[in-house]
């Protein structure tokens, strides 16, 4: 099951970026990949979130370690994530107000986010990817610092596409390794 986690890096990341350039409208500098749930086509970014999560959970589960309970509340953020999307707004999709009021499911969709994005960090940290964890924790302060400003939604989108990268990185050194423990020290947890 840790090749889950090799497969759900490259596929989020490749399946958004197809979306960034075939959707009419979205600009990832005014834009954060959620929203790509709205429109005709959402139900891609919708599924792609639901199975990259699930993917994710299912890695954790196979590390086999705190770091592993972690990832899998991270995937678990953006299982959620999936069936309740980000509001459209500032333009996009087609025809959507600049801006709207935050509905119920934009909330929900938020705050799987968030608590999700916090199970990431502390998995980076327990793996002893403090680095990783940093930079992903200061680009997630500036999403929400930022408040739509093209530097906090790119500085953010290079953040998800890092994590992605480490996530498939390390499930693949624990699959070399042929073990699911710590790759630092060695022991099973």
């Amino acid at each position: 099951m840790v090749v889950a986690g090799i497969l759900a890096g490259p596929l989020y990341v490749i399946v958004s970026l197809i979306e960034i350039v075939s959707r009419d409208g979205f600009d990832p500098r005014r834009h954060a990949w959620s929203q790509l749930a709205n429109g005709d086509w959402g139900w891609i970014h919708s599924t792609n979130l639901i199975v990259s999560g699930l993917l994710i959970v299912l890695a954790g589960y196979a590390w086999k370690n705190r770091a592993g309970l972690f990832l899998a509340l991270y995937g678990l953020g953006m299982v959620v994530a999936g069936f309740f999307t980000a509001d459209a707004g500032r333009g996009f999709p087609a025809g959507a107000p600049e801006t709207v009021p935050l509905s119920t499911h934009g909330l929900i969709h938020f705050a799987a986010g968030g608590v999700g994005f916090v199970g990431l960090i502390i998995a980076c940290f327990l793996m002893r990817s403090r680095l990783v964890g940093t930079l992903f924790a200061l680009a997630y302060v500036a999403l929400i610092a930022g408040g739509g400003a093209a530097w906090s939604l790119l500085t953010f989108t290079a953040a998800v596409i890092m994590v992605s990268v480490w996530i498939t990185a390390t499930s693949l050194r624990l699959t070399k390794s042929g073990r699911s423990d710590s790759p630092r020290t060695g022991r099973k947890r």
